[in-house]
This record gives C-alpha cells, structure tokens and sequence, in this order.
C-alpha cells in the first residue's frame, strides 16, 4: 500500500506513513469532528468524553539538528513528522475510547499540546471529544 499524500511504500500493519507522517486510513465510516454538532446528522446518543494522549521527548540528535535548523530561521522540518504522528496518535487513541463505548464518532474534539517541563523535554499531545453515536437524518 502506498501513502494518499506522499506516495511512499507503508508497510504493512502500520498506522502511520514512515515518510511524512500521515495517518494511514482505516475505511471505517467513523467521524470526528471540532463542532458539536454534524450537518445531515443527529446525535441520537452521548456516550461520554473520551481522551487520546501520547507523552513525546526529543531525542539528542533530533535536537541537534532542530539548533542547527533553527540558525537559519524557518520549519523545523526534524520535528514536523514526528509532531504530526503524534497528534494522530492521541486522535486515534481517543478514537479507540470512543469504539469500545460503542460510538461512530466525536464531535467537539480539541487537540491540545503541552510542554511538561523543560528539564525533562516531554510534549504531551492530547485530543479530548465527546463520543456519540450519530444516525443520519
């Protein structure tokens, strides 16, 4: 199977592209959504909240080449794809919360980071939703 965005090779059982980070579709018909609310959809039942979350640090050499990128201004292109796997990774495991509930979808999901200290280097990502069960309308 190849990538959607980029094109490149993903191996098998892989969730995420190993070249640029995008996620790899499952073909499920569950929505996630940043509005509380689905056009053509009603909320037929609330399941609860539901929260992804993935603890990050950077490595030595990633941060060696972020301070050798960042001299010359500019994307960080070291830690573009491990931040964007990141974030999919805490969407999907709020995603598997949501499934095991029973729901086909989140709505109001927020993706949040925070840096939790900078001693030890951790970004945590988040992605927090309500999972509901939506029936179309």
């Amino acid at each position: 199977m190849n990538c959607s965005k980029c094109g490149a090779e993903i191996p098998e059982g892989a969730s995420f592209c190993p070249a640029c980070g995008s996620p790899v579709s499952s073909g499920t018909n569950f929505l996630m959504v940043t509005t509380p609310t689905v056009a053509g959809y009603k909320i037929k039942r609330v399941l609860g909240i539901v929260t992804g979350l993935t603890p990050r640090t950077r490595g030595a050499l990633g941060k060696f080449i972020a301070g050798f990128q960042s001299m010359f201004g500019g994307e960080v292109t070291a830690f573009t794809s491990e931040v964007e796997k990141a974030r999919w990774e805490a969407i999907s495991r709020a995603k598997s919360q949501a499934i095991e509930l029973g729901g086909n979808a989140i709505v109001g999901i927020d993706i949040e980071t925070s840096d939790l200290g900078l001693q030890s280097g951790i970004v945590l990502f988040s992605a927090t939703g309500t999972a509901v069960i939506l029936e179309k309308e």
